[in-house]
């Protein structure tokens, strides 16, 4: 699987989420912050960290940011300035911005210049936002505590066609599906000769490194 490159633009609370996880699910990732401590607090976790004014087209060139796959812009209360390098990013043909919104004017605003996705930290996790960055096939996250998380994938090439006796996700990940959902039908507790079909929605639940596991080796496609 070839290792997408990710920029993390604002280190505030939002994008410091966000940016953890990337790192931790093992992704190269840029951190960007104007504020110097914020820089410093990331330069151990981030692939890079450096400070910059994302708002200085020059800036953003100098630093590559041509080169990075998917631009997070997390700014925090500015929104000019989130305006103006969401517009700037566009410009520079970033093949995915995703960018955090304020409230639904400055939403209304990034979708007119064209942000391919906006976020409403308020009402999205970090993390669930970091795991739908890194593979369309996951669908959803949620926390049940700091060690332990629901994750919601789309079963695709890998799982397709085999039963979870075949998968064995218990034993190898430690991990326990608990439905499978697919059109209109869920199936709870699903048997082990039950087979997985592409395209079916299956729920998981176990401890937070046991599921990045599971992630990696059957739900992100190479």
């Amino acid at each position: 699987m070839s290792k997408h490159l990710y920029a993390v633009i604002g280190l505030g609370r939002f994008g410091a989420s966000i940016c953890k996880e990337l790192a931790r699910e093992g992704m190269e990732v840029l951190a960007i912050d104007s504020d110097e401590e914020k820089v410093n607090e990331y330069k151990d976790i981030a692939s890079h960290a450096v400070i910059a004014d994302s708002t200085d087209e020059f800036a953003l060139k100098d630093l590559g940011i041509r080169n990075i796959d998917h631009v997070i812009v997390a700014i925090g209360d500015n929104i000019h300035a989130s305006i103006l390098t969401t517009l700037i990013l566009k410009e520079l043909g970033i093949d995915m911005i995703t960018v955090k919104a304020q409230n639904d004017y400055h939403e209304k605003v990034l979708n007119k210049i064209g942000a391919d996705e906006v976020v409403h930290p308020e009402r999205d996790m970090g993390k669930r936002i970091a795991h739908s960055i890194i593979s369309s096939n996951i669908l959803d996250y949620l926390e049940l505590s700091d060690e332990h998380s629901v994750v919601e994938v789309k079963a695709g090439e890998k799982m397709d066609g085999k039963t979870l006796i075949d998968l064995d996700i218990r034993a190898r990940f430690g991990c326990n599906v608990v439905a499978i959902k697919r059109d209109d039908d869920i199936n709870v507790s699903p048997m082990a000769d039950d087979v997985i079909y592409a395209g079916d929605v299956i729920i998981v639940i176990g401890a937070d490194q046991d599921i990045h596991r599971f992630e990696k080796s059957l739900v992100i496609e190479d």
